[in-house]
C-alpha cells in the first residue's frame, strides 16, 4: 500500500518499519540513561544497526523465499540474476531471523570500533528490537501478508483477492498472525523491562539478551503452526526449525551459567567458612 505527494510514492510498509526502529532506539536512549551508559551513541549505533537489520533481513528472505514465492518462479536464483529485484524491500520480503542476526553483528562491530562492552549495550538493545517488532509486524497488515490459517473468529481479517494464496482463493476471512506476532513481541518488550529492573541484582551481563532468544523464539515457534507459506529447506519449515534450536540453545546457556555462577558462590563461601 503506497500513496503520493506529488511525483514521490511514499510506500506505507517502510514508514511503519522505520517508525518501529525509532520507536525502539528512544526506548533503548532510556534505557542507557537508566543504566548509566551514555546515551549520546544509541543514536549513532542505530544506523549501524540499521543498515546490518535490513541487510541481514533481506539476504534471509532471499536465500529462504516461501513457497509461494518458488512457485511463480522467484528463488534464490531470480534475486542473484535479477539484482535490482533483490534491492526492492519496499515490495516486502524482510526476514526476522535475518535482521536479527544482520542487527546484533552490526552492533557487535559497532563496540569493537569504539570499545564499548558489546554485551550491556545489546541487553539495552533487547526490549528495543522487540518494540521495533512489535510496531515493524503491522507493515504486514498493509501489504496483506503474514496471515495464518482461513478462520472464521470475530477478529478475523479479510485478504483481498489478488493476495490470497493459490489453494485459498475462495477463503476470505484469516488469522492475523501479524497481530498475534505484534502482541507478543510487545509483551515481549515489557517482559524484558520488568525483569532488568525487578531482577538486575541476580542478573549477569547478556542475561537480558539471552532472554528475548527464549521468549521471542518460543512466540513464533508456536505460531509457525498457523502460517500457510512457510519457507521450506530440505522439507523443514526453516524459521520454526531454526527458532526452536535458537530457543533451546539460548535457555541452555542461561541456566547453565546461573548454574556455574551459584556454584562458584557456594565453593567460594566454604572456603571462606573454613
Amino acid at each position: 500500500m503506497s500513496f503520493h505527494i506529488g511525483p514521490l510514492t511514499v510506500n506505507l510498509y517502510g514508514i511503519i518499519i522505520m517508525v518501529g526502529a525509532v520507536a525502539g532506539t528512544f526506548l533503548a536512549q532510556r534505557e542507557a540513561q537508566r543504566r548509566g551508559q551514555n546515551s549520546e551513541l544509541v543514536w549513532d549505533a542505530f544506523i549501524w544497526v540499521l543498515i546490518g537489520g535490513i541487510i541481514g533481513a533481506r539476504l534471509w528472505h532471499i536465500l529462504t523465499p516461501p513457497p509461494s514465492m518458488v512457485a511463480r518462479g522467484i528463488t534464490t536464483s531470480y534475486y542473484f540474476s535479477h539484482p535490482l529485484d533483490a534491492l526492492a524491500i519496499w515490495h516486502g520480503g524482510l526476514g526476522i531471523p535475518g535482521a536479527i542476526v544482520g542487527g546484533v553483528l552490526a552492533l557487535y562491530l559497532y563496540s569493537r570500533k569504539h570499545g564499548i562492552p558489546f554485551f550491556p549495550w545489546v541487553d539495552i538493545a533487547s526490549p528495543a528490537l522487540a518494540i521495533g517488532q512489535a510496531i515493524g509486524r503491522w507493515g504486514n497488515f498493509v501489504n496483506q501478508e503474514l496471515y495464518g490459517a482461513p478462520t472464521d473468529l470475530p477478529w478475523a481479517i479479510l485478504i483481498d483477492p489478488q493476495n490470497r494464496l493459490p489453494g485459498f482463493e475462495n477463503q476470505a476471512t484469516y488469522h492475523p498472525l501479524f497481530l498475534y506476532e505484534s502482541i507478543w513481541n510487545l509483551a515481549n518488550a515489557l517482559f524484558l523491562l520488568w525483569l532488568g529492573r525487578r531482577l538486575s541484582h541476580k542478573l549477569q551481563s547478556g542475561d537480558i539478551f539471552l532472554s528475548y532468544l527464549v521468549v521471542y523464539p518460543l512466540g513464533r515457534f508456536l505460531l509457525e503452526f498457523l502460517r500457510l507459506d512457510s519457507s521450506q529447506v530440505a522439507g523443514l519449515n526453516i524459521n520454526q526449525t531454526l527458532m526452536l534450536v535458537v530457543g533451546l540453545l539460548s535457555g541452555s546457556l542461561l541456566i547453565s551459567r546461573h548454574l556455574i555462577k551459584a556454584r562458584v558462590k557456594r565453593q567460594s563461601d566454604t572456603i571462606h567458612a573454613k
